[in-house]
């Protein structure tokens, strides 16, 4: 069994944007990691890639602490899939689970010498016209609330910041939308889909602070509804 010295022992699961990733993760870092890219199908490989992780880590579940996960904004069904699994865990080994949005896990990531004297803009595929953004300062504290933007609306979001740093799935496409603007826009050299190890560094943070609630359960984080809509007779079979 894992030493205690070892500090909280966190299991990280993201499944909200354009790919599925866990990591076991104590203070001194990642014990096992797996990241795959996928559009689709995390229902599949969620619960194996976690049972990997555990193994090649040699802990059980029993070892757990606490489960963190991302809960938006993202894909609909893959968040839906990554809270799911994250809660339910979490419900049957009675410990805490902590939501963690992409938009700060994708922030972080970026390099330190990237953001100095920029803003960062965490930019999330909506597979829609707009995309899901943030804006956080050099220091990764956030700038705004997280917003669904189109072209138009994004450009006057951005007009008046300064040098913009870029990251995410959706950082191009944002590049894009921005062209014309006189100030800097670099696209950074992070991941575009969130680190679960960073995750994992985010929730203890959050538990370090005091702001763990050990009764909550991380709800998802929506920018828009889904694109799914009942029928007009309400899902009710028709007289």
């Amino acid at each position: 069994m894992l030493s205690k010295t070892s500090g909280l022992l966190i299991l990280a699961i993201d499944s909200a944007t354009s790919g599925c990733s866990v990591c076991v993760s104590n203070k001194d870092g990642p014990l096992a990691k797996i990241v795959k890219e996928m559009s689709r199908g995390q229902a599949e490989v969620l619960i194996p890639m976690a049972e990997a992780v555990l193994k090649e880590a040699s802990v059980t579940p029993q070892d757990l602490d606490v489960i963190a996960v991302t809960n938006g904004p993202g894909a609909f069904t893959g968040l839906r899939i990554g809270l799911a699994g994250a809660r339910g865990l979490a419900l049957a080994l009675n410990i805490p689970c902590v939501g963690i949005t992409t938009l700060e896990v994708l922030a972080a990531a970026t390099p330190r010498k990237e953001r100095t004297d920029k803003v960062i803009l965490a930019c999330v595929e909506s597979k829609r016209a707009d995309i899901y953004v943030q804006t956080f300062a050099a220091d990764l504290s956030p700038l705004s609330e997280p917003l669904a933007l189109a072209g138009p609306a994004l450009f006057e979001f951005c007009k008046d910041i300064g040098g913009l740093l870029l990251v995410g799935d959706a950082a191009g496409r944002a590049h894009e939308m921005l062209a014309g603007r006189a100030a800097d826009i670099v696209l950074s050299s992070a991941s575009p889909l969130p680190d679960p190890v960073l995750i994992a560094q985010l929730a203890q943070r959050c538990i370090d602070q005091g702001r763990l609630d050990r009764t909550a359960t991380p709800e998802p984080l929506y920018l828009r509804p889904p694109d799914a809509k009942l029928p007009k007779a309400q899902g009710r079979a028709r007289a």
